[in-house]
This record gives C-alpha cells, sequence and structure tokens, in this order.
C-alpha cells in the first residue's frame, strides 16, 4: 500500500522505501524492514531493477495499491486543476500531482495528515496558513524532483517531521529556519548543484540519514555533534575533520566525493577504521582526475559494500576482505581486474560498470566460489570472456549491457545449474545469435533485448 506514494513506472530507491516507513510509524526499526522487502521481492510485488539502484513496480500492481491505500490507510490523490471531490472520511496521506500552473490549495482535513508528496512541478505560492494546518501531525514531506527553487518559509513550522525529501531540484540555499525540525531523522538534499548548507543544520541532533551532492558548508562540517547519523554521502574530505570521524559511533553508511591525486587518504582509512558499524563505503573521484592510491583501503575489514566510482592507475593491491558487494565505476582500468577480485573470499554481487578497457576478460577455474551476481556494463572494447571450470558455480544471475563487441558467452555457462537469469541489453544481430545458441537452454529467465 506504501507503494501508492510513488510515481508510476518509476526507480524507487532503496533506503527511501524504508525510511517512509520508520518516518510514518509503520516500523520501529529500519532492520526490521529488510525481511518485508525480501518478501515482497520473492512474490514478484516488486522487481529489483536492472542496475541495482532500487526497486519498481509494474503498472497494474500499482494500480491496486492506490485502491488498497484508499480504503485502508486513508489515502487520497489530489491534482492542482481542482478537479477533486472532498472525502467524507479523514485523510492521514496525500499526494498532490501538480502541473506548472500555479498550485491551488485546500487545508479541508490537513491537520490528520502524517505525510504529504508533491508529483510533477509547480510553483509552491501558498499562504502561510496552509503549511500551519499541518503542524500537528505531518511526519513525511516529500518534494523530490518538483523542480524547487526556494522553500516557503511557512514550512518551518512543520516541528514533526521526520522525513523532508528535496532531492533533485534547483535549491541554492538552505534556510536558517531549517533547524526547527528537531525530529528529522532523515535530510535528503542530493543533486541541487552548489546549495549552500548553514551550520543550523549540525542542531538536528536526532537527524540519522543525510544525503548531500556538491554542497558549499558555510562553516566546517562538525562530525562529533551529529552522533546518531547513520547515513552520510556525499561529503568532501577537506571539509571534515579527518579524527572527527571516529565519533561517529552510529555510521554505518558513508560517500567521499571529489578524491583526486592529492587527496591524503591514508588519514581518512586510519580514522574510519575504528568505526565498527561502518559496514557501506563510496569513494567517488573527481571529474576526469585520477583517484589517489587506495592501497591503504584494506585496513577496513568491517566493510561489506564497496563502491569505487572514478579513474583509478590500478586497483588498490590491498582489498578489504569480508567484501561481499563490490561496485567499479568509470575506473577504464587497462589490467583485466578479475585475477585480483577472485581474491575476495566473501564476494556475492559484483558490478563493473565502464571499469575495463581491454578486449579479453579471464575468470581462472573454481575462482569466485561464493558469487551469486555479475553485472558488466559499458565495457565498450570486450571482446571475450574466459570462464576456467569451475568458477562462478553458485551464479544466479548474469546481466550485460552495453558490450557491443561481446558477441559470445563462455562455454561454461551451461554447467552453472544455479544460473536462472540471463539478462543482455546489445545489439539486434548479437541478440539474436544468443538467443539461437545451445548456451541458454537450460535457463529458466531469459531477456536478451537489442
Amino acid at each position: 500500500m506504501f507503494m501508492s506514494f510513488f510515481k508510476e513506472n518509476t526507480t524507487l530507491r532503496k533506503e527511501k522505501l524504508v525510511q517512509i516507513w520508520v518516518a510514518v510509524g509503520e516500523v520501529k526499526h529500519e532492520y526490521q524492514c529488510k525481511s518485508y522487502v525480501r518478501e515482497l521481492i520473492n512474490e514478484s510485488v516488486i522487481d529489483v531493477k536492472e542496475k541495482s539502484t532500487g526497486y519498481s513496480m509494474n503498472s497494474m500492481l500499482h494500480m491496486l495499491s492506490i485502491q488498497k491505500a484508499k480504503e485502508k490507510l486513508g489515502f487520497e490523490i489530489l491534482r492542482n486543476n481542482g478537479n477533486n471531490q472532498p472525502s467524507e472520511s479523514p485523510r492521514h496521506h496525500r499526494v498532490i500531482i501538480c502541473s506548472r500552473d500555479k498550485f491551488n490549495h485546500s487545508t479541508d482535513q490537513d491537520k490528520h495528515l502524517d505525510s504529504l508528496f508533491f508529483h510533477g512541478g509547480g510553483y509552491l505560492d501558498t499562504s502561510p496558513s496552509y503549511w500551519k494546518s499541518f503542524k500537528q501531525r505531518l511526519r513525511i514531506l516529500d518534494l523530490e524532483d518538483f523542480g524547487l527553487k526556494n522553500l516557503p518559509e511557512s514550512i518551518g513550522t512543520l516541528i514533526k517531521l521526520r522525513y523532508l525529501g528535496l532531492r533533485n531540484n534547483y535549491i541554492q540555499e538552505l534556510p536558517q529556519w531549517l533547524g526547527c525540525f528537531k525530529k528529522l531523522q532523515a535530510l535528503d538534499i542530493a543533486q541541487n548543484f552548489m546549495v549552500e548548507v548553514p551550520d543550523i543544520v549540525w542542531e538536528l541532533r536526532r537527524l540519522r540519514h543525510l544525503y548531500l551532492s556538491d554542497v558549499i558548508f558555510r562553516t566546517p562540517f562538525k562530525i562529533d555533534v551529529l552522533q546518531s547519523l547513520e547515513t552520510l554521502t556525499y561529503v568532501l574530505v577537506d571539509n571534515c575533520e579527518l579524527l572527527g570521524f571516529g565519533k561517529f559511533i552510529s555510521l554505518k553508511k558513508l560517500g567521499i566525493e571529489e578524491l583526486y591525486g592529492n587527496s591524503d587518504v591514508s588519514k581518512l582509512f586510519v580514522s574510519l577504521a575504528v568505526l565498527e558499524n561502518l559496514k557501506h563505503l563510496s569513494l567517488r573521484g573527481y571529474r576526469f582526475r585520477s583517484m589517489p592510491c587506495l592501497d591503504e583501503v584494506g585496513i577496513l575489514h568491517r566493510l561489506k559494500r564497496l563502491k569505487l566510482d572514478g579513474l583509478l592507475a590500478r586497483l588498490p593491491s590491498n582489498l578489504p576482505p569480508n567484501i561481499k558487494s563490490l561496485r567499479l565505476v568509470n575506473s577504464c582500468l587497462d589490467e583485466d581486474p578479475m585475477p585480483l577480485l577472485e581474491k575476495l573470499p566473501k564476494l556475492k554481487h559484483l558490478k563493473l560498470r565502464n571499469a575495463f578497457t581491454g578486449q579479453q576478460m579471464v575468470i581462472l577455474h573454481d575462482s569466485f566460489l561464493l558469487l551469486k551476481v555479475l553485472c558488466i556494463e559499458e565495457l565498450w572494447n570486450l571482446r571475450n570472456v574466459q570462464c576456467g571450470k569451475g568458477a562462478m558455480n553458485l551464479l544466479k544471475r548474469l546481466e550485460i549491457h552495453d558490450c557491443p563487441h561481446l558477441d559470445t558467452l563462455p562455454a561454461e555457462i551451461v554447467s552453472m545449474t544455479r544460473l536462472k537469469e540471463l539478462k543482455m541489453v546489445t545489439t539486434k544481430n548479437i541478440a539474436a545469435k544468443i538467443k539461437n545458441s545451445d548456451l541458454t537452454s537450460e535457463i529458466r529467465i531469459v531477456n536478451v533485448n537489442p
């Protein structure tokens, strides 16, 4: 039913779905949501997107979720053209679909709302009384992709907000009154280009998830203040006092951006090594500059997921030994990464996107014994993949996207008895060749498209 809050045919980020559940009070702890999500996937209610960026729901189930949410959750959809029928019962969740016309609003039954989502795009030319009507109860305000330039000051009256979504807008500066949201748990201001962040953010002591990108801090990032923070993406190393990372005792996911050759990452890794709960690390390079040497990332023994996004002269010689999920993006490596990656004993999910510029990739025999998902994308020069006997024998899903010269699959794919799904987006001729080969005859689910 909560899928009804989101747009049809959209990609819903995993973290957002979980945070909405928690903010609205559906579940108390985020770890409870993992089993719920797995159940939704197993029952085919939601699908994992091809590039593993989030979830999607088919149109028919989305319509059904809207119907059930109206019956069970007190859900309604309003449009700014004014063609809306007033509801007789209290509404607790509302989606407002706007065009570029001036937003028309009503305050009917607003005092009962727990969540408010804006879809489309428009201008929040609303009176202060409109937002004040929500202040007794509203926990969720989502304005993602709405095209906002400024936030109405009267939004500061929503003192019970737990989730504020402002991703992908045109906001240039966060207002000082943001400090009024003392109960805020998640703040998403990513993809607002060069947004200025005031020091008032450090007063949000209950904040657990903070999503940033391309931000300007008026004062240095006060790492030691937000003790409850579990997610922090993305920040600049230059904006932080590195020694302060050791005080982030709750931090589980961290993203660092604009790393280039002169960045001092050795001190960064030493400070991160003391974080017992840090399981997910993303390192992003700066434009087209090479990232620094990352050999010392291997001291982060507790890491389970690692993403490296940017040019690399070579792979780190020591990768964290307990990595289960690894993503290499835009690495443009000259050498085949597989001989080094096969040494990760617990690797289950591997994604390579624009990560290798060579023509041949070699997977040795009896390697990648725990690997379940392999995704290769945008390997523009790749022509051949050799796979040794007994390699990847637990592989369940193989995805190949935009590898225009790869016209054959390894013959050993037939012996991978657990492989149930092949997704391959390629040219029309190659797609026809793969479909007509004997290699995919044993695969239950085949999706090969030009």
